[in-house]
């Protein structure tokens, strides 16, 4: 009544206390909402292989987070995941009922450090060429035009409905990064001790180099290259080397935003342990082909994207793998 201008201060005098006591609450209640914040994400994955492995496969992945401000210098994470294949073959099997804890971490500063401790999301500095999963350690960073991180930890294994559990222990890995005038570019380590996923069956270390760099062509058109030093401990090990061209990108926010990008991949065993990949892999030694896919924001939040590779493997007896890949991405 009082906000529509009409005339209560009688009411409002007689009654100052409980309004200011429902004053107090309300406030504290509006403080405590905003201190804790909860988002979603829903991804659905198709996938139709030619070549070894073939056949289709849909996947729904489906993710909860919840971030915390703990104070003015820390928040708390969290993620649940669910992961079902909902087509081809062993769609609905047993086991993909899970909800399992993905994510558990803090961020927060220690004097000019930032610092992120628990199980956090590591995509290597590469953009996922080498690992893109999560870990359970610790990560600091220092710097800003010369930017210093470096991590350590145990490397996540975990379950996945189309590879079953996989394995791999210790990691560490550190980057400096900074810009040359329009050049983005850094140089990396990886060390991963007893890997046994993504074609690695007996417990291997792999230790990897990376220089990177990302540079303007044009207007909206980005050209990047990234070079793998392998000196993982496996015979005939050979170095690896990944070239991408981007033009425009959607944004989630922007409906009819899109993207295209197309890659060259030379990757041998030993300069990957868990990418980020969408390809079948034509062989455990490594592999060589291109991929190019576009993106588009279909509505607002909601990106579809259509990917396909052609990859030869890197022993004689590998077969060439053609993979089709399509997603639908819903963020809440």
């Amino acid at each position: 009544a009082m906000a529509k201008g009409a005339d209560c201060d009688k009411l409002a005098a007689e009654f100052a206390d409980e309004l200011d006591t429902l004053g107090v609450r309300v406030a504290k209640l509006e403080k405590g909402a905003d201190n804790v914040k909860v988002t979603g994400e829903m991804r659905l994955r198709y996938y139709n292989y030619d070549g070894r492995d073939g056949g289709d496969k849909t996947y729904l992945r489906t993710r909860i987070w919840v971030k915390g401000q703990v104070n003015e210098d820390w928040t708390a994470t969290a993620m649940l995941e669910n992961v079902e294949k909902v087509g081809g073959k062993d769609a609905g099997a047993t086991g993909e009922e899970r909800v399992d804890l993905q994510r558990a971490y803090v961020n927060g500063k220690v004097g000019g450090l930032a610092v992120q401790a628990g199980r956090y999301s590591f995509c290597d500095f590469a953009g996922g060429l080498i690992y893109d999963n999560r870990m359970d350690g610790a990560q600091l960073s220092y710097g800003k035009d010369i930017k210093l991180t470096v991590g350590a930890g145990q490397a996540s294994g975990g379950y996945n409905p189309d590879k079953g559990s996989y394995e791999a222990d210790e990691v560490a890995y550190a980057q400096v990064a900074t810009k040359l005038g329009m050049v983005d570019a850094a140089v990396a380590y990886y060390k991963f001790d007893g890997v046994a996923c993504t074609g690695y069956k007996n417990l291997e270390d792999i230790e990897i180099y990376t220089v990177g760099a990302a540079m303007p062509l044009a207007k909206d058109l980005k050209l990047s290259g990234y070079y793998l030093i392998n000196e993982s401990d496996i015979a005939d090990a050979d170095d690896g080397f990944v070239v991408g061209l981007n033009y425009k990108k959607a944004s989630a926010a922007k409906v009819g935003s899109w993207g295209l990008w197309a890659k060259w991949y030379d990757q041998p065993k030993g300069t990957y342990v868990d990418p980020t990949w969408e390809a079948a892999e034509p062989s455990v030694d490594g592999w060589e082909g291109y991929g190019v896919g576009v993106d588009y924001t279909v509505a607002k939040n909601m990106v579809a994207s259509v990917k396909y590779y052609d990859l030869d493997g890197q022993d004689d007896k590998a077969d060439d793998v053609e993979t089709l890949y399509a997603q639908l991405n819903v963020t809440f």
